[in-house]
């Protein structure tokens, strides 16, 4: 997996007077709908806020002086810290749990979530493993299949790990004889994880156990006698959620011995901020090393020959691209690209002469963006991206097309699983009403057939996938997918919920989200907007959206929901915009630049302070997209986004629910806590501001079904009071 992916999240009064509301950001309501969007005087009585004292503290930023008065928020473990956490849950709680429409939400949620889900299969040696989850399990389970068609048998059953089911499978890698699972557990949503290996022939654990590893999976070598991992150093005691995550290195483990006699196979101490995957070739001959700093996609390989035990040796260094093992047949690498070909393509190159000088183009860039890519059968599968949806096509070592692979609809390619000398390939393939459904692919005639199909209560045949253009605030058109029902009039008066991204290269692609579908069903509208800085369109289209072009993400979401208020979808009181992480940013900038826009937001676990983002965990590896407020200029760009430092006193911001969680080592809580005191403090109406906070939980990798019902059902429930739908249950 690209260590970029890893490292991203598969992010005060008038804080301060120096912040001001660009005009061409701002526009006013139309006549009339001042009054009737903000008749929300029935929360008053429901709602009283915890007292959320304010510091004096002001930090001179390249002479300007920004307030800070929540900064204390930021020590999560200090005990007026868990206070003030336990009252705002207090209240969210008591408002959630009044909502009469929760229960149905609930229940709903319960029954459509109750279907059986299966993960990509996977061969090694004559054994297939795949994971599996009965419905309603906190985590889903891990299988073994001796042959084809063999009994199923639980190999790692993680649901008895923990009384709450926060324990969740965060990696696996099974041997190439499938002799030998290694797998990670990652506790209470924590991005760290420990590291045990199971016999696959008995399911007991041997007494490996690893440590202190994170953004990393395991790789084996080809004798099974033990596998190669990146970890950091141990953070001081007591400041594992916290530390700064630097100084990774790659180490390899053998069998039966303790983590302590690890053999240490590389590192960069003069670069602390370097990340390392280490990847063991897909004939065993080689390991193949990836660097990366932060999440900027460039990367630098290395190389190791393991058959002589020949010392590293550089593959490419220049950090002027990215680069993408694929496979390897002898000395003939195949690499994914970006160099010289913002939407990618596929080279051959030869570790004798490594310079591009020697490379051979084997697949070149073209019109569709170039996804992913696998070496099954010797040959390449390719996963292209059309206009968003995905496109799949196999090729000859020789670059000459063999054949496209019908897909049932528009939607996504997922996992992909194959080994090189094999014609059998699987692949996962979803929609926004097309479950996760496994399909086997030979990889000799391109004949493709249903692996596994689920089932669940839910006809897709009532709603309709839409994918509309529209511009952006410079004129870009921007695509954005609409899934509603059939029978869906325009009258301006659906409830719709926009959902949004924009960063680190990472594309929103059809998928299929069982939470989404209670919210079609009751006539809802799901709009996905594909916007800049994303990577739907290659390097351009993401670079337009970083840094000082971050406010383009900005516009373009703000124009996908001027786009259907005008089109007649949907209307200011109806429109509620929802995002996690890098889009919970998205969410908190957008509300706070056109507040009047908007029926209700929902951050979820976002990056909503821009000064100071960069000083907790991995935060650091983000400012090739945002920038830093180290430098100048770059601090001006932040401090006039930064949804924290752009609030006002007395303005009438849309009812918002903001959620995070206490364990959240990847975006720290502190900054939802942060701009949810403050935006209590400045609100000017009494629309409603919550933030729920999850507990024993982080920032949603492997949270536990129980958790997610809950959460969803609020979500719902929320939007359902303040969208003033009508709920048929």
């Amino acid at each position: 997996m690209n260590l970029r992916i890893l490292f991203c999240f598969g992010l005060s009064l008038s804080i301060l007077g120096a912040c001001t509301q660009p005009e061409s950001r701002s526009r006013p309501l139309e006549k009339g709908a001042e009054a009737e969007f903000r008749a929300d005087g029935r929360y008053e009585s429901r709602l009283s806020y915890p007292e959320t004292p304010a510091m004096s503290l002001v930090e001179d930023y390249h002479g300007t002086k920004v307030a800070d008065p929540y900064r204390w928020l930021e020590d999560l473990d200090s005990p007026r810290t868990r206070r003030w956490v336990e009252a705002q849950n207090a209240v969210s709680s008591r408002f959630l749990n009044s909502l009469p429409d929760r229960d149905y939400f609930l229940n709903r949620l319960e029954r459509l979530w109750n279907y059986e889900r299966r993960g990509t299969p996977e061969r090694k040696g004559d054994r297939y493993f795949f994971s599996r989850n009965d419905g309603l399990q906190n985590q889903s389970v891990l299988f073994v299949q001796d042959g084809k068609h063999g009994n199923p048998r639980v190999l790692l059953d993680p649901n008895g790990l923990s009384e709450d089911g926060t324990a969740a499978i965060s990696g696996t890698a099974v041997s190439e004889n499938g002799q030998y699972l290694a797998y990670g557990i990652s506790r209470a949503g924590s991005d760290w994880q420990e590291w045990f290996v199971r016999d696959v022939a008995t399911g007991k654990d041997l007494g490996d156990h690893l440590r202190w590893v994170k953004f990393s999976g395991a790789s084996w070598t080809h004798d099974h006698q033990g596998f190669f991992y990146s970890r950091y150093p141990e953070p001081p005691e007591g400041d594992a959620y916290e530390a700064v995550n630097e100084n990774h290195k790659v180490y390899f483990h053998r069998l039966g011995t303790s983590q302590d006699q690890d053999v240490l196979v590389y590192e960069r101490p003069e670069q602390p901020k370097w990340g390392f995957r280490a990847e063991v070739s897909v004939d065993g001959r080689w390991l193949l090393i990836a660097g990366s700093e932060g999440t900027e996609r460039k990367a630098r390989y290395w190389f190791k020959d393991l058959q002589n035990n020949e010392p590293i040796r550089p593959l490419f260094t220049e950090f002027d691209a990215d680069y993408h093992y694929i496979g390897n047949r002898d000395q003939d690498w195949f690499f994914f690209t970006d160099k010289d070909a913002p939407k990618g393509k596929i080279i051959q190159v030869d570790p004798r002469r490594p310079h591009s000088d020697h490379w051979r183009e084997v697949i070149p860039e073209g019109e569709d963006t170039m996804d992913d890519a696998a070496f099954f059968h010797q040959r390449l599968v390719v996963q292209f991206m059309h206009n968003a949806h995905s496109r799949l096509e196999v090729f000859d070592l020789d670059g000459r097309s063999l054949f496209g692979v019908d897909l049932p609809t528009l939607g996504s390619v997922g996992s992909l699983s194959g080994k090189a000398d094999d014609a059998e390939a699987y692949f996962s393939f979803s929609s926004f009403t097309y479950p996760t459904t496994l399909f086997q692919l030979d990889m000799s005639s391109g004949a493709k057939e249903v692996f596994w199909r689920p089932e669940l209560d839910f006809d897709p045949s009532a709603f309709a996938v839409e994918q509309v253009w529209y511009p952006s605030k410079d004129g870009t058109q921007v695509p954005m997918f609409l899934i509603h029902r059939k029978d869906l009039v325009r009258n301006g008066q659906n409830p719709t919920l926009l959902y949004g991204y924009g960063g680190f290269n990472i594309p929103l692609t059809p998928s299929f989200r069982v939470n989404n579908l209670v919210w079609l069903e009751q006539g809802g509208i799901y709009a996905v907007a594909n916007l800049r800085g994303g990577g739907e369109f290659g390097k351009d289209w993401y670079l337009a959206g970083t840094v000082h072009q971050k406010q383009n993400v900005f516009d373009d979401f703000i124009a996908a929901a001027e786009y259907l208020i005008e089109e007649g979808y949907t209307s200011t009181p109806k429109l509620a915009i929802r995002g996690g992480s890098n889009g919970g940013l998205l969410v908190g900038a957008c509300m706070t630049q056109r507040p009047e826009l908007f029926g209700a937001a929902l951050p979820a676990v976002g990056v909503l302070d821009m000064l100071r983002y960069h000083k907790f965990t991995i935060g650091w590896a983000w400012v090739s997209d945002y920038g830093s407020s180290d430098d100048p200029e770059q601090f001006r760009t932040l401090l006039g986004y930064s949804p924290l430092h752009n609030l006002r006193p007395g303005v009438h911001y849309p009812p918002t629910l903001v959620t995070t969680a206490d364990h959240d080592d990847r975006v720290v809580p502190g900054h939802s806590y942060k701009f949810t005191a403050a935006l209590q403090k400045v609100q000017g109406s009494a629309s409603p501001v919550l933030i729920r906070i999850e507990t024993n939980a982080g920032h949603g990798r492997g949270k536990p079904i129980s958790k997610i019902l809950e959460e969803n059902a609020d979500i719902w429930a929320f939007l359902a009071e303040v969208l003033d739908m009508k709920v048929s249950t």
